[in-house]
């Protein structure tokens, strides 16, 4: 029974993370990938078949994968991601203009999102 419990309690953190990592593909201050870790993560140890659908996926698979099999990321993907993290709270920043505290915490978190990115391992090839 509690075996059970754990099981269905990690697939239904597992699809919370995918929806998070889902939003935070459109969010600029909800960061995607660390999401899509945790759901891998999750159904690594709930679900074969979620866990599978995951590293399957055309556009968030490869870099899953890599992550799971080396904790690195290609150099290609994270300065596509640096620069992802640079338009879309520029975006914001602009949209913003005039309510300076809002964009002083929107530089904030861009810098601290910037800082995890860059210290992420990058993979050889």
């Amino acid at each position: 029974m509690r075996t059970q419990v754990k099981h269905y309690l990690l697939i239904c953190l597992g699809w919370l993370f995918v929806i998070l990592g889902a939003i935070g593909a459109v969010l600029p201050l909800l960061p995607t990938t660390p999401f899509l870790i945790l759901a891998l993560a999750c159904f690594a140890e709930s679900s074969p078949r979620f866990h599978k659908m995951l590293l399957n996926n055309k556009w968030f698979g490869p870099p899953l994968a890599q992550w799971e099999n080396s904790h690195t990321v290609r150099k290609k993907v994270k300065f596509k991601a640096m620069g992802l993290i640079i338009a879309t709270f520029g975006i914001s920043i602009l949209i913003l203009s005039g309510r300076t505290g809002l964009q002083l915490m929107l530089v904030c978190f861009c810098l601290i999102l910037l800082w995890f990115v860059w210290r992420l391992k990058e993979s050889e090839a």
